[in-house]
């Protein structure tokens, strides 16, 4: 398998995730006290949106390649 065609099968497959999940979740921990042996910490979850557009791209873009890495052969 040509590398090209690896490469479009990992945009497609990158813009179906972006697509079903949206957004990536984390969680973080900080430190919000910390007197002596007293230490008091607090775990925060955060949201990395991804943007319908970065799937679309990325789909778009693995389909192109795919077609024109097909054409050539």
């Amino acid at each position: 398998m040509k590398p090209t065609s690896v490469l479009a099968f990992v945009l497609i497959a990158i813009g179906i995730v972006a697509f079903v999940y949206q957004g990536i979740t984390y969680t973080t921990r900080e430190n919000i006290v910390h007197f002596g042996s007293l230490k008091v910490s607090a775990e925060k979850t955060r949201t990395l949106p991804l943007p319908p557009i970065v799937g679309a791209v990325a789909l778009m873009g693995g389909i192109v390649l795919l077609v024109t890495t097909r054409k050539w052969r």
